[in-house]
């Protein structure tokens, strides 16, 4: 009985420190996000939540980030999280070297490195439209194959459908600043797939 009771203590223990992480990056994340969450049709509102959501997992397979290293479960979550760093790297990249970023450009919901004034069609950009949200998409995904679980499921498609709003907002938001352009744009290249989606 005092086993079992030392267990209980022990995993109680763990569990709120991990929501006592996840409230403290929380209540980061919701300030960088102040702005956005001011205004629920911006892309910003809808990312929030993505963020939150992919927190929450992150927390939630903590544990197991290096277990059984070999098994094909971990290889899956390492070749997509290695695809990940590989988009948010040159699709930041490219937007700070080739979108001509403009401060002055009125929008309260977009964070500086989004005010751009150019269209960006080099590199990644070339493929796919949202190479920085596909990396979260990523994230999500190679977090998620670490120890896959039904609350696991869950938290990803929330991300996933988050980040989905976060990018159709997003592309609104780019026609009515780039106009046609941007829709030319959109249909030489996918959403977050080259190729395919």
């Amino acid at each position: 009985m005092s086993d079992l009771f030392v267990r209980l203590m022990s995993l109680t223990k763990v569990l709120m420190t991990k929501l006592e992480v996840f409230l403290a990056l929380s209540i980061g994340i919701a300030y960088a996000s102040r702005k956005s969450l001011q205004n629920v049709r911006s892309h910003g509102f809808p990312r929030f939540f993505g963020w939150e959501a992919i927190l929450a997992l992150l927390l939630l397979n903590f544990d197991h980030w290096f277990e059984d290293p070999l098994s094909l479960r971990q290889i899956v979550s390492w070749v997509l999280l290695s695809m990940s760093i590989v988009y948010v790297i040159d699709g930041g990249y490219r937007l700070l070297r080739h979108g001509k970023l403009d401060p002055g450009r009125k929008s309260d919901s977009l964070y500086a490195f989004e005010k751009t004034s150019a269209i960006v069609s080099t590199g990644i950009y070339r493929y796919v439209r949202h190479p920085l949200y596909g990396s979260l998409i990523l994230l999500c995904l190679g977090v998620f194959f670490k120890e896959p679980s039904w609350p696991g499921v869950a938290l990803s498609v929330i991300a996933v459908v988050m980040l989905y709003f976060t990018a159709v907002i997003d592309e609104r938001e780019c026609l009515a600043f780039f106009g046609e352009g941007y829709r030319n744009y959109m249909q030489e290249t996918k959403r977050f797939v080259p190729f395919l989606l």
